[in-house]
């Protein structure tokens, strides 16, 4: 591992997670680093665009040369390429507005966002963050990710988001095993009051969980008993397709072992 690359690192995800501008002091107690090494990196990255200086308060805030590389990386996403015409589907056929998500550590990172046809003003989600144990995506994924895998995600503290956020390991792991019989995944007000989602996991062409599509939306209208079932059906049979899409066999998905 290069030291100096993890800690220019570092340096960004501080500045991402702060949600604020960020002085040289406080980077460097932050990442552990002195100031003057610190101060060299972030020169660096701002010559390549990475990170911006304010120059009256002479603070730092990411730059617009990672907006290009997010940009890059959901232009070169296969699943996300792919996804765009099944959920775009889906969304009409239900009308409600879909997801499509990765893993990327213990948190479910939105590529696509289908909006809900018939709404009001709604706020693009690509590129939110969510914790996994949080949302119907994220334990889609989880259930079908080597068993390793879900054991390490399952020994960390759970995120509590909300008052409806589990944090009893046990609880998730029955959910994660109940998502591998029913094939779908569902959340009830577990990342914002009020929201619900009913997800099902996307497989590639090897037969290992790629991703997950479902949808999300007001708790009263998704997890309504009149329609919960017929949702995470047309939820379940979109995820299919696209999973054949990326190639996945029929009765090619597996969960691998260790």
């Amino acid at each position: 591992m290069i030291q100096s690359v993890q800690r220019a690192v570092q340096i960004l995800r501080e500045l991402a997670s702060a949600g604020r501008k960020l002085g040289v002091t406080e980077l460097a107690e932050r990442v552990g680093v002195a100031k003057p090494t610190v101060h060299a990196m972030l020169r660096t990255l701002e010559t390549e665009g990475l990170v911006v200086q304010d120059h009256e308060s002479s603070k730092y805030a990411l730059g617009p040369g990672l907006l290009l590389l997010g940009n890059a990386f959901l232009d070169g996403h296969e699943l996300r390429t792919r996804s765009m015409s099944w959920a775009d589907g889906l969304a009409t056929q239900v009308n409600e507005a879909v997801w499509v998500g990765v893993l990327t550590g213990d948190h479910v990172l939105v590529i696509h966002h289908a909006f809900r046809p018939e709404g009001a003003v709604q706020i693009l989600e690509v590129g939110a963050s969510i914790p996994w144990s949080t949302c119907a995506l994220g334990k889609a994924i989880v259930a079908f990710r080597p068993e390793t895998a879900e054991v390490d995600l399952l020994a960390a503290e759970p995120a509590v988001l909300t008052g409806r956020s589990i944090a009893d390991p046990a609880v998730l792991a029955g959910q994660l095993a109940g998502v591998r019989d029913s094939g779908y995944a569902m959340e009830d007000q577990e990342s914002t009051l009020g929201d619900a989602g009913i997800a099902a996991p996307v497989f590639d062409r090897s037969g290992e969980v790629a991703g997950a599509l479902g949808v999300v939306g007001p708790v009263e209208r998704l997890l309504a008993e009149t329609r919960r079932e017929a949702l995470a059906v047309a939820v379940r049979e979109t995820a299919r397709n696209l999973s054949r899409d990326l190639g996945a066999a029929r009765g090619q998905v597996r969960r691998v072992a260790g």
